[in-house]
């Protein structure tokens, strides 16, 4: 009866989701510690929650991810690089425009803003990324792909191509900024947490 009740936990688990899939990357979100379907291969694990052996937000690199060990209720991030894929290519941003885009004379890029690098190999550089409350990043291209994944969700106010827009994100939401993309942004609401995994060339 044991045997057949594990059977049955084990099959009720859901699949890992591909949350993000493009020429440079495939992202996947298990929300119920179960890593089947998550390809074999190497990348970058992101825990959304804490477990035994592991606090929430930590990142490790691992050579094959799909054998990560997750507990039921683990919920993981897990990032891939796509071997050999060359960067999205990414047309060249219009001239900004407007205050929010554009920092004042002698103003830093980025405000009440803090970069700490986890850990970086020849394929990625992960980050742990803080915004706090009314930080902002003044207009910047990103220089690599960079797959943002959020640890605690926030309100961000983002301006790209002459358009704002406000991103309400929740934990372990997963967005791209590709390599050659231009935007500015500001946190409207509490601070932000999010770990950074960019991509090597």
């Amino acid at each position: 009866m044991h045997r057949f009740s594990l059977a049955l936990l084990l099959i009720a688990l859901p699949a890992a989701t591909v949350v993000l899939d493009n020429p440079r990357v495939k992202v996947f979100r298990t929300d119920g510690g179960s890593l089947s379907g998550v390809d074999h291969g190497p990348g970058v694990v992101i825990s959304l929650t804490a477990g035994s052996d592991r606090a929430a937000g930590s990142a490790v690199w691992m050579d094959d991810v799909a054998a990560a060990r997750a507990a039921p209720r683990d919920r993981l991030v897990i990032v891939q690089q796509r071997s050999g894929a060359p960067s999205i290519p990414v047309p060249a941003p219009p001239p900004s425009r407007g205050s929010a885009a554009a920092p004042r004379p002698g103003e830093p890029p980025f405000t009440g803003m803090s970069f700490n690098t986890v850990f970086e190999n020849d394929q990625v550089r992960v980050i742990r990324g803080r915004m706090e409350v009314g930080a902002r990043e003044a207009f910047h291209t990103h220089g690599a792909d960079t797959i943002v994944v959020h640890l605690s969700g926030g309100e961000i106010e983002d301006t790209a191509n002459g358009k704002t827009v406000v991103n309400r994100w929740k934990p372990g939401d997963v967005e791209f900024e590709a390599v050659g993309s231009s935007h500015a942004a500001r946190n409207l609401g509490r601070a932000v947490d999010a770990v950074l995994v960019i991509l090597q060339p």
